[in-house]
């Protein structure tokens, strides 16, 4: 690799910051490789934040069954997060979300999202998580760091 980056690391040369011909001595080119390779590998610790460029960004999609969507592209994924917490999440955007809910764990039922409530057996929120109907309370799905969920108001279908 580094005889890509720097050929003449392995032979004196004025190209090459290294002055020594041992095969020994390591290059500026071999410790900028190391140094990369300790950055791609190092472990991150349980419940440690990662870093912004590595971040996981879910999806939520609210549709409210009229043509009108609101759309939330960068919620961030922390592990084991639910349905729930995503929607939590989505109400502390300046342009968020308000809903209720009743219920908690298991039991958790959503009623209304921004005062469009539940209207029993003709229309209702009905949640997917890529395109694949819930079939769980949402306070107890969990998602991954690449889902899409949207939350449809309409007849169960």
């Amino acid at each position: 690799m580094c005889r890509l980056l720097c050929s003449p690391c392995r032979k004196p040369s004025t190209a090459c910051s290294s002055t020594s011909t041992k095969a020994s001595s390591v290059t500026p080119c071999q410790l900028l490789l190391v140094g990369i390779l300790l950055l791609l590998t190092a472990p991150v610790a349980e419940g440690q934040q990662v870093s912004p460029a590595k971040k996981s960004q879910l999806v939520l999609v609210i549709d409210f069954g009229d043509h009108f969507q609101k759309r939330f592209t960068a919620i961030t994924w922390i592990r084991d997060m639910t349905i729930l917490e995503v929607m939590q999440a989505a109400t502390k955007h300046p342009r968020g979300i308000r809903f209720k809910h009743r219920g908690k764990g298991k039991t958790a039922f959503l009623t209304s999202i921004d005062k469009l409530e539940n209207q029993g057996g003709d229309r209702n929120w009905i949640y997917r998580v890529n395109g694949k109907r819930g079939d769980r309370s949402f306070a107890t799905f969990t998602v991954q760091p690449t889902d899409t969920i949207l939350w449809t108001f309409g007849k169960y279908r």
